[in-house]
């Protein structure tokens, strides 16, 4: 099986990739070094995430779908604008959880259908969205922080990131039908998942 690129045929839409990758990429150094070390290591973890399909194959074009990349520079972007915190991260959550499926679909032998794609996507946001609560809680017992306010906003968090990533999983699927992928892994011989 060969890995080749992902999304649409263009060498545009890889160059778009980049540089919102890059944006994001500042952003969370840039929250690293101004003392919010949470919300920039969660960035240049979305950073390292959308940059594995390029590592691995030594291949600049292997990228994610732009889309998705658009999404969390608008994130880096909104937190970076002074926006709130929590749609914010909500946002990002759903976007890495994203990340990891359409990476998974395209540069792996995993074959998910649609509605499956979408289930799991929503299933890790879950997952990624109780690990970022954990994170929290140890933040601020140990940081000094307040993330975490009361136990109903915390189950609220839940409910709107499931929410989120339903509707961005959903926007993902009608993505990848109208722009199949231009290569990824093979499948049946027709080089696309």
């Amino acid at each position: 099986m060969t890995r080749e690129r992902f999304g649409h045929d263009e060498r545009r839409g890889d160059i778009v990739c980049w540089l919102l990758t890059a944006v994001v990429a500042v952003d969370g150094l840039e929250g690293v070094l101004r003392d919010v070390p949470l919300w920039g290591g969660f960035e240049l973890l979305v950073v390292a995430v959308a940059s594995i399909p390029a590592v691995a194959t030594r291949d600049w074009t292997a990228t994610v779908p732009w889309p998705l990349m658009a999404i969390a520079a608008f994130a880096a972007v909104a937190r970076a604008a002074g926006a709130s915190f929590e749609p914010v991260a909500y946002l990002a959550i759903a976007t890495l959880a994203l990340l990891v499926v359409a990476e998974l679909e395209a540069f792996t032998s995993v074959e998910l259908s649609r509605r499956f794609a979408i289930v799991f996507a929503v299933m890790t946001t879950l997952a990624l969205q109780a690990l970022w609560t954990v994170v929290q809680f140890y933040a601020d017992q140990w940081l000094g922080t307040a993330y975490l306010r009361s136990q109903t906003e915390l189950q609220w968090d839940f409910v709107v990131v499931t929410g989120l990533g339903l509707v961005l999983g959903a926007l993902l699927q009608v993505y990848f039908a109208r722009f199949e992928p231009a290569g990824g892994v093979s499948r049946n011989g027709t080089g696309s998942p």
